[in-house]
């Protein structure tokens, strides 16, 4: 079985390796690395998996994950890069940080492919980029697309559209985060108890997701659906186009495509 290697034990980190686990990864081929002594024993605790420094769980791992955030990538690299396998692969989920920087830091030739991941991961409903660097292969791919599929959805994108998927899946969920936020509270407002507008929003945007999804419908084909001419949904959604929701998204999807080039140097 393939071993692997989980750099940080915050909440992705700790997200993959119960989602591996879940789909039948033995505990005996998961290792976590994590500084933070009470951390390492809570998660050695409620995952059975070994938890140690960064040299103890790369030397025989054939995946080590950089699951870190981009500003500690760099001092992660230099200890791993000491202490990877020649046969190694190594897979990033650092924010921004590009294939090129990190096989720069690493052995030539070793093959490196980075991963967009999102917070639904954490209920195994996740939606993952992955895009390869100089060298991986086919069966690296494969190997990645296992890996992530464990906490959710994954597509190959090429690296070059990394800054996009940053914009639509990767800070996707926070956009609809804001979007049940303020159906929330305009239902309070309307004069409904936040306990039911709350529910009321959460199972409506579950519901619409589900059956945008099954359904393979266009969404602008099931938005007409529920628009009957002259009714409720029709004076809502003009409501929202008067507001600029289309163009607000727009400017906002395009902010965080500049931001991830930014951070990405």
């Amino acid at each position: 079985m393939t071993t692997v290697a989980v750099i940080g034990g915050g909440v992705m980190g700790e997200t993959l390796v119960a989602g591996m686990l879940r789909n039948g990864w033995d505990a005996g081929d998961v290792a976590i690395a994590e500084k933070r002594a009470d951390h390492a024993a809570t998660l050695r605790d409620r995952h059975g998996v070994e938890v140690g420094d960064i040299d103890a769980v790369v030397r025989s791992a054939d995946v080590v994950a950089l699951v870190v955030k981009p500003q500690d990538l760099p001092a992660v690299l230099g200890e791993v890069a000491a202490h990877l396998a020649p046969s190694a692969l190594v897979v990033s989920l650092a924010a921004g940080v590009t294939t090129e920087t990190i096989e720069a830091a690493l052995a030539p030739g070793t093959p490196v492919v980075r991963v967009m991941p999102n917070t639904p991961a954490q209920v195994g409903a996740g939606t993952a980029a992955i895009s390869p660097g100089a060298h991986p292969s086919e069966q690296h791919l494969e190997l990645v697309e296992q890996l992530m599929a464990a906490v959710g959805h994954v597509v190959r994108v090429p690296e070059s559209q990394q800054d996009a998927v940053t914009a639509v899946s990767g800070s996707g969920p926070a956009y609809v985060f804001l979007v049940a936020e303020a159906m929330i509270e305009a239902g309070v407002h309307l004069g409904l108890p936040r306990a039911t507008a709350t529910e009321l929003a959460v199972h409506t945007v579950r519901g619409a997701a589900t059956l945008l999804d099954e359904s393979g419908t266009h969404p602008a084909l099931l938005r007409e659906q529920v628009t009957s001419p002259a009714g409720t949904t029709a004076a809502a959604l003009r409501a929202l186009e008067d507001h600029g929701l289309r163009s607000a998204f727009l400017a906002a999807l395009e902010a965080a495509r500049d931001r991830s080039r930014e951070l990405a140097g």
